[in-house]
């Protein structure tokens, strides 16, 4: 990101006295990485501009789209008990290579860190834990699917390793698409788009939605 964006205040798509939800830009980190020039982030661009924050969940690094986070530590538990639970629903906006066919399908195949190969996933029958991703085609065009995702389960690259393994990767992905040079991917794409849950505090129910910027 540019020191502009850095400077700025995040997109706030809802907020309340217990949480915020924000909009994270491609490319951008959740929280912060190794290193010194890693220190800026999602959560340190949040907590300039709306005081202290605690981080709940994160998206890759690459993927865009809604974070939740917490204004305070009782919400950063209530809301992580939520997710552990698979009490959140989310769904994300890919678009992928190749025709898929038209329909829903179910890709339901356990994942496990590749020790050999990190940060990378792999699919492992035996000794992977269980995935879970519902696919809906949106649309078709004459290389490529946009799809709906929707993750019944969250592991770490769930919705890359996935498509990946059926023989759609996702557009722009750097480490689980192998069709095309690195130099000629451009961004991945892949957005988090809704989050909704009831809220732990309140018993409201929470619904936030924003479109992909692809």
């Amino acid at each position: 990101m540019n020191q502009n964006k850095i400077d700025s205040k995040p997109e706030i798509l809802f907020e309340d006295d217990f949480c915020i939800i924000v909009y994270k830009e491609p490319e951008e980190l959740t929280v912060p990485g190794r290193g010194p020039d890693k220190r800026e982030c999602l959560m340190s661009r949040t907590a300039q501009h709306c005081g202290p924050v605690f981080n709940i969940h994160r998206l890759d690094q690459p993927t865009s789209g809604l974070v939740l986070i917490a204004r305070t530590k009782e919400m950063q538990k209530q809301m992580s008990r939520l997710f552990q639970e698979r009490r959140v629903e989310k769904e994300y906006i890919a678009i992928v290579e190749g025709i898929m066919a038209e329909g829903d399908q179910l890709i339901d195949l356990p994942l496990r860190a590749d020790i050999n190969n990190r940060p990378m996933q792999i699919v492992d029958q035996e000794l992977g834990k269980r995935a879970v991703t519902t696919c809906e085609v949106l649309t078709n065009d004459r290389w490529s699917t946009r799809v709906l995702l929707k993750p019944e389960t969250g592991r770490t690259h769930q919705l890359r390793v996935h498509l990946s393994s059926i023989g759609h990767p996702i557009v722009g992905d750097r480490l689980y698409n192998k069709n095309v040079p690195e130099d000629l991917m451009g961004e991945l794409k892949l957005h988090a788009m809704s989050l909704k849950f009831e809220h732990p505090m309140t018993g409201e129910l929470i619904s936030v939605r924003k479109e992909p910027p692809f």
